[in-house]
C-alpha cells in the first residue's frame, strides 16, 4: 500500500491498541466494589494495583522503547498485547491480594508499556514534522475514548457476572482486538530505507543514544512531563472524591471525570493542530501555565455546575498537552531512537502519575480537606511551566525527506 496511505492505518492501529489496552487497565476502579466485597481484601489494598502498574510503566518503557527500535515495533507491541490478554485472564483467578497486586500491577503495566512508547515512536516515523503533532494527537485521542467505552462496557458485564468472569472476558477482548491490530504495525520507511535522521532538520542520525540521553534536551523532556503528570495525576484520581465530601451525590460525581474525558477527546485533536501550526514547543509550555491554573480552580469550586466548568477546561488542556513531548522528540531526535526517547519520556510520565494516588490520600488523611492537593498541583503544573520554558532545541542540520512525507 502507498505509504502516505498506509500511515493512517497506522494512526488508526495505535488509537485502537491505545484505547483497548488502558480500558483494560482501568477496569480495576469499575471492578473495584466487587472485587472487595467478594474477597474481602481492603479496598486499599485493591486500588495498590494501580500504583504499582504505574510504576511497572515507569519501569518498562523505556526498555520496551529501546527494543522497538532494535527489532521493530511489531515484535514489541505483539507481545504486549499477548502478555496484557494473559495477565488479566490470572488476575481473575488470583486468590491472594498480593498475587493480585503483583500480577495485576507488574505484568498489566510492564504489558501497557510495550504499547505506549512503540507506537507513539512508530506514529512520528510514518510524518514529517509538519504533520506529526496531529497524528500522535489522534493515537492519542483513541486512548482518550477508553473511559467513554470499555468502563462502560466492564461496567455492564459486572453487573450481569462476578468480577472473574468479567475480566475474562476483557482478556478475551484484549486478545481478539490487540493481537489482529498489532499485526498492521509496520516500521516506517524513513527506517525501512536506512534514512534515519530526521525529515525536516535536527541533530545528525550518527548521534549515540548515550548522546541523546545525557543531552539537556533529553533531560529537560523527562523532568517536563514528570512534573506535568504529577500535576493532572492527583486532580483525576481523587476530584470525585473531593466533589462528594463537597455534598454532591457520588452518581452525579462520577459525571465530572466523565466531562473531563469528553473535553480531553478535543484537547487532544485541538492541541495537535496547533501544535503544527506554531510549534509543539510553543503550544506545549502555554498548555502547561493553563494546566497549573486549572488544577488550582477546583481548590475554589463547590457545585456540580462549576465542578464541569474547571473539568471541561482542565481535561482539554491536560490531555492536549501530553501527546506534544512526541512531537518534540520527533523533531530533536534522530528516527532511530525514537523507541527510546519517547520510552524515557513515558518513564517519567508515568512516575509522575504514580504520585497522586498517595499524595492524594496522605494530604486528605492529614488535613480532612483535598485544598492542600489542589494548591500542590498548582505548584508542581508551576513547575512544569518553568522547565518546559528551558528546552532549547538541537542546531538544526539538512536532512533527507522522509519517505512518506505530508
Amino acid at each position: 500500500m502507498d505509504p502516505s496511505r498506509y500511515r493512517w492505518v497506522i494512526v488508526a492501529a495505535g488509537g485502537l491498541l491505545g484505547c483497548v489496552a488502558l480500558g483494560a487497565m482501568f477496569s480495576l476502579p469499575v471492578l473495584l466494589q466487587s472485587i472487595a466485597h467478594d474477597t474481602g481484601w481492603s479496598i486499599a489494598g485493591i486500588s495498590s494495583a494501580m500504583t504499582i502498574a504505574f510504576l511497572a510503566m515507569a519501569c518498562a518503557s523505556m526498555v520496551w522503547g529501546t527494543l522497538s527500535d532494535r527489532f521493530g515495533p511489531l515484535p514489541v507491541v505483539l507481545t504486549g498485547s499477548t502478555v496484557l490478554a494473559a495477565s488479566i485472564a490470572l488476575a481473575s483467578q488470583t486468590t491472594s491480594l498480593l498475587v493480585f497486586q503483583l500480577v495485576f500491577g507488574v505484568m498489566v503495566g510492564g504489558s501497557i508499556a510495550a504499547i505506549f512508547a512503540p507506537m507513539m515512536a512508530t506514529v512520528t516515523g510514518w510524518f514529517d514534522a509538519r504533520r506529526v503533532s496531529l497524528a500522535v494527537s489522534l493515537v492519542s485521542a483513541g486512548m482518550g475514548v477508553a473511559p467513554m467505552t470499555m468502563s462502560p462496557l466492564v461496567g455492564w458485564l459486572v453487573s450481569i457476572h462476578d468480577w472473574r468472569t468479567t475480566m475474562l472476558i476483557v482478556a478475551g477482548i484484549v486478545a481478539a482486538v490487540m493481537i489482529p491490530a498489532s499485526l498492521l504495525v509496520r516500521r516506517s520507511p524513513a527506517l525501512t530505507h536506512g534514512n534515519a535522521a530526521v525529515a525536516d532538520g535536527g541533530p545528525p542520525a550518527e548521534m549515540s543514544v548515550g548522546e541523546a540521553i545525557r543531552s539537556p534536551q533529553f533531560i529537560i523532556l523527562l523532568l517536563t512531563n514528570f512534573f506535568c503528570c504529577a500535576t493532572h495525576s492527583g486532580p483525576i484520581i481523587h476530584t470525585v472524591s473531593y466533589a462528594v465530601s463537597c455534598g454532591i451525590p457520588l452518581i452525579a460525581a462520577v459525571s465530572i471525570y466523565s466531562v473531563e474525558g469528553f473535553a480531553g477527546l478535543f484537547g487532544r485533536i485541538g492541541f495537535g493542530l496547533l501544535g503544527d501550526r506554531f510549534g509543539a514547543k510553543r503550544v506545549l509550555v502555554a498548555g502547561l501555565l493553563i494546566q497549573a491554573f486549572g488544577a488550582l480552580a477546583y481548590a475554589f469550586v463547590r457545585d456540580l455546575g462549576a465542578f464541569y466548568a474547571v473539568a471541561a477546561l482542565f481535561g482539554f488542556v491536560y490531555a492536549g498537552t501530553m501527546p506534544l513531548y512526541a512531537a518534540i522528540a520527533r523533531e530533536n531526535f534522530p528516527l532511530k531512537m525514537m523507541g527510546t526517547v519517547i520510552g524515557g519520556t513515558a518513564m517519567a510520565g508515568s512516575l509522575g502519575m504514580a504520585t497522586g494516588p498517595i499524595a492524594g490520600g496522605l494530604i486528605y488523611d492529614t488535613f480532612a480537606s483535598y485544598t492542600w492537593l489542589y494548591v500542590g498541583s498548582w505548584a508542581m503544573g508551576l513547575g512544569a511551566f518553568l522547565i518546559a520554558m528551558t528546552f532549547r532545541p538541537f542546531p538544526k542540520t539538512q536532512a533527507a525527506p522522509v519517505a512518506a512525507s505530508a
